[in-house]
């Protein structure tokens, strides 16, 4: 379902309309988003990202342009999340706030990953494969494993590291 009141930016492709759910969200031009992909209200994402299948894109997350999320990517969004308060009562929105991540530009993240609330990703860099993130990604890092730790440089062709501060 697409709710009426997401922004889709043009020349978007979302495949099979009838199995995403995205409500609130703004979706720059040019993204793309595979089937079973959940993006939640005030999540920001850029143009040209491209946001596999199983996905989840929680409120507070920002993905710059041209951002790559893999297949089954999680994101959260409160780090002590409960069902009820102290008092037994359920919780409402009013009872946590949203803690926000960014993903800055042409970063990518691989499959069933798992990103913690108030990291950002930096500039081209990649998260491994089923990497928990606990912690900031510097620009241009490979990061992988659990926790998550820098295991390498990017040194990619297919990221203009000129324009994106010469790393």
């Amino acid at each position: 379902m697409i709710a009426s009141n997401v922004n889709l930016g043009d020349g978007c492709v979302i495949h099979h309309r009838d199995l995403v759910n995205l409500y609130g969200c703004t979706i720059g031009s040019g993204t793309r988003i595979g089937t079973f992909v959940e993006i939640q209200k005030n999540v920001l994402v850029g143009k040209d990202c491209k946001i596999s299948s199983h996905s989840f894109l929680c409120e507070g997350v920002t993905l710059e342009d041209g951002v790559f999320i893999g297949h089954g990517v999680m994101f959260t969004n409160d780090t002590y999340p409960r069902a009820v308060n102290s008092d037994g009562s359920l919780q409402t929105e009013a009872d946590w706030v949203v803690i926000p991540t960014l993903v800055k530009r042409h970063a990518s993240i691989g499959s069933n990953a798992t990103i913690l609330p108030g990291v950002t990703i930096g500039e081209a860099a990649q998260v491994g494969a089923g990497a928990v993130v606990t912690k900031d990604v510097p620009a241009g890092a490979i990061v992988a494993g659990v926790p998550a730790r820098i295991t390498g440089r990017v040194h990619d062709r297919s990221v203009d590291m000129q324009v994106l501060g010469g790393m």
